[in-house]
């Protein structure tokens, strides 16, 4: 009964964690599940089919929002598709004892990522002023450079440890896509690449790959999170948001990449990973400048300082 509750609070966090900020339900879910001892293949293969249930739902709101571009979508789910099928197929040829740090190092490197994203200010948010109707229609205009390649990558990572949308949305709004067609198009698209990488598991594993044990404990988690998630959407800075799920992932694994490495002192390690989400968190609460007194230069004239 004990597993089954932080199995919830594993599927409440994640989607917490998803809904605020449009990423990151896999590398919470992931870490969180893997502290706890599972196997890799069945933390895997839950997480997935958590994302498939989760994701469609967000994929239907997105859809009658129009957030999605029909093009985007194709360029990120088929290469995605085919890094999910190599992801599981590394995840279920190796030893869970083996494979297990270089799991808990990825997530670490998606925790950077994210830290590094939500430390830095935010661009400020801008009306979108171009019309909703009609938007599956046109082709979005941005750098299309590298946006397939970026969908593989992602669905080798989200196929291991659930990492999809820390690794393909950042890329698409460095390439110029606006964010709410580019969280709208890789939730979209992630039912694909998450069903490529569920499926595929349960089949190579048979039924030991799904444990409904684990899957409906996290599903009743994701559904009792929406509502807070919304409300944290709107009270919540999406800086401290960003910060505490870095934070969350990087304490998380520290002490299975600490063990590997041979390192016995996990007080010190949590100590220096205190220290860094700290700095990061003072940085990133920090106000903005006050606005320049009148007649002072660039008071009045609509100009910013660089971020």
């Amino acid at each position: 009964m004990g597993e089954m509750v932080l199995y919830g609070l594993a599927g409440f966090a994640a989607s917490l964690v998803d809904g605020a900020l449009g990423m990151g339900f896999g590398p919470t879910s992931s870490s969180i599940l893997l502290s706890t001892g599972l196997a890799p293949t069945a933390v895997s293969a839950s997480v997935n089919l958590a994302k498939v249930a989760t994701g469609a739902v967000g994929a239907i709101s997105h859809w009658r929002f129009r957030n999605l571009d029909r093009d985007l979508v194709l360029r990120l789910a088929l290469p995605g598709c085919v890094g999910a099928l190599i992801g599981v197929t590394v995840l279920s040829n190796v030893k869970g004892s083996t494979i297990r740090p270089y799991l808990a190092m990825l997530l670490t490197l998606v925790g950077l990522r994210i830290l590094v994203r939500f430390s830095r200010p935010l661009p400020p948010k801008v009306k979108d002023t171009i019309p909703i109707e009609g938007s599956l229609k046109r082709e979005l205009i941005y750098d299309k450079s590298g946006v397939r390649a970026a969908g593989f990558i992602g669905g080798i990572t989200n196929g291991m440890i659930g990492a999809w949308g820390p690794v393909v949305t950042p890329f698409l709004l460095h390439k110029g896509v606006r964010p709410r067609f580019a969280i709208g198009s890789v939730n979209t698209a992630e039912i694909a690449v998450a069903s490529t990488a569920a499926f595929s598991l349960i089949a190579t594993l048979g039924a030991g790959g799904f444990k409904p044990s684990v899957i409906v404990p996290m599903l009743l988690g994701g559904v009792a999170a929406a509502p807070v998630a919304a409300w944290a959407t709107r009270r919540v800075p999406p800086r401290l948001m960003g910060v505490s799920v870095a934070g969350l992932l990087l304490l998380t694994n520290a002490k299975e990449l600490t063990a590997w490495v041979g390192l016995r002192s996990d007080a010190a390690i949590y100590g220096v990973y205190g220290a860094i989400l700290l700095a990061v968190l003072v940085a990133a609460l920090r106000r903005h400048p006050a606005p320049a007194a009148p007649g002072a230069p660039g008071a009045g004239d609509g100009s910013a300082s660089p971020a």
